[in-house]
């Protein structure tokens, strides 16, 4: 879409409001609206004026002033305002020297295309990420000084199973005791799976708005644990995508009265919720991962890609798996890929090699360990860099291990390095290992080094400074 098909759409659509969005560091989306009537179409030229001090992980207050520059491809129409409005996604520029911002996630990510084409080794990167989510109906929590707590609850919850209830409203209360198990979520049908028509709209609703879905379903938790699978798109597509899934599955949640979260472990010893990010790499038309015959089909290259993944994957974690919830999913025993092996259908390798089809156009390697709290733009960007890096250094990835990882004796198991267990020690291990992400200017010393501290000082020292509920019932009595 050009500007000239944005002014046609919004006199065709007769939009009454531009709602102008961008990203924020840590990756949640940020809009302000203008009247159509004060919208032009000089604003692709010329920018519209935002105070980037207020902005998470960007300016401070002495250089706050920042411009937004809409992109016309990105145009949809907003599917849950009651006034019809038109959304735009927006790059970030300084105004004083007209260049884009080095903070800004989708310029990062912009530059990660231009460096995979720079090298030679594509010119396309495709990725395909599995968000997965809880559906709830009541969420409460806070902490003061002299209390913390959480509360969750979902009528599908296993833990209601005993629970006196009144399901259509009127009448004697009951239970029609259609609980799903714990771990057992994947896939009952209806009754027991009581959200089919919400992940439905959802799915619909993502389609409406430019996102193409390839299936939903309920996923292996209890309480309403969902997965949409989004077809893949190029990198900075699939960034803008990603935001538009989060926006849509909240707001359709909100529309029944439910609310949605990507947290990836809200929910003690049940599965948590990740993000398993399919990729691949294309030149002129081929993919560059498949190689007939060989080991599940993959050529050296996509091999090296893999060892790349591999090599550097505690400083990827940093900005794959970045909130300290993120390590309560990445433990022994819930699904969670934390060995760093590569393999054939084995879900509990930290990377997979699908082989649902022996098709050249199917073939991509599956980053498992990832989790939906990551900003797109740079999750994407970094796994790129991390691969294209192992293709240049010709880094061989550890061998491949088509055993159950879990049931692995301890002698074996002890050989096969793992995730890094906190968000600490991943940020360490990033401020260590991060020139592979610094190649073409697309992340800057000054973005690695902003990341580093926001997380250290507003989620690290914010966890660790707290007492947590469950250390009373160690310690209170001691």
């Amino acid at each position: 879409m050009k500007v000239t098909d944005v002014m046609a759409l919004i006199e065709s659509k007769q939009i009454k409001a531009i709602d102008l969005r961008f990203v924020d560091l840590p990756g949640l989306w940020q809009h302000f609206t203008v009247s159509t009537k004060e919208f032009s179409a000089d604003i692709f030229e010329e920018g519209i004026g935002f105070d980037g001090s207020s902005i998470r992980g960007f300016q401070q207050i002495q250089e706050s002033d920042m411009l937004l520059f809409p992109d016309p491809a990105s145009a949809f129409v907003d599917p849950f305002m009651a006034t019809p409005t038109l959304v735009l996604i927006c790059n970030v520029k300084d105004p004083v020297t007209g260049e884009s911002y080095s903070r800004d996630p989708r310029h990062i990510a912009q530059k990660a295309e231009a460096y995979l084409r720079s090298t030679g080794i594509g010119d396309t990167a495709y990725f395909g990420p599995e968000p997965e989510f809880f559906i709830f109906d009541d969420v409460r929590y806070g902490q003061s000084y002299n209390e913390g707590f959480y509360h969750l609850d979902a009528g599908e919850g296993f833990w209601n199973a005993g629970r006196v209830e009144n399901p259509d409203g009127a009448g004697a209360s009951r239970n029609m005791g259609y609980k799903i198990r714990y771990k057992q979520g994947y896939f009952p049908v209806p009754p027991a799976d009581t959200h089919q028509d919400l992940r439905t709209e959802m799915m619909l609703t993502l389609e409406e708005i430019g996102v193409d879905v390839e299936v939903q379903h309920h996923e292996v938790g209890t309480a309403g644990q969902a997965e949409i699978d989004m077809r893949f798109d190029s990198l900075v597509s699939m960034g803008d995508k990603l935001l538009k899934y989060k926006y849509a599955v909240k707001n359709v949640a909100r529309r029944h009265g439910k609310t949605v979260t990507l947290m990836p472990k809200p929910i003690f010893q049940d599965n948590g919720s990740g993000m398993h990010v399919h990729q691949s790499i294309w030149k002129d038309g081929r993919n560059q991962f498949f190689e007939a015959g060989t080991y599940a089909d993959l050529s050296q290259t996509a091999l090296y890609y893999i060892g790349g993944i591999l090599k550097h994957a505690p400083a990827l974690l940093a900005l794959t798996n970045p909130t300290t919830n993120s390590y309560r999913r990445l433990v022994p025993g819930y699904e969670a890929p934390i060995n760093l092996i590569y393999s054939m259908r084995n879900r509990s390798a930290a990377v997979r090699i699908p082989v649902y089809s022996s098709s050249e156009k199917a073939k991509r390697v599956e980053c498992r360990f990832p989790d939906p709290t990551c900003n797109g733009y740079l999750a994407f960007s970094a796994m790129l860099m991390a691969g294209l890096d192992g293709v240049q250094n010709r880094i061989s990835p550890p061998g491949l291990l088509d055993k159950d990882l879990y049931d692995l004796p301890p002698e074996e198991l002890g050989k096969i390095a793992s995730t890094p267990g906190t968000l600490s020690q991943v940020l360490d291990a990033l401020e260590a290992d991060h020139d592979f992400l610094l190649k073409g200017d697309v992340f800057t010393s000054d973005v690695i080094e902003t990341w580093i501290a926001y997380k250290r000082e507003n989620e690290v020292d914010a966890i660790r400074l707290r007492p947590h509920p469950w250390e009373f019932a160690l310690y209170f009595d001691i």
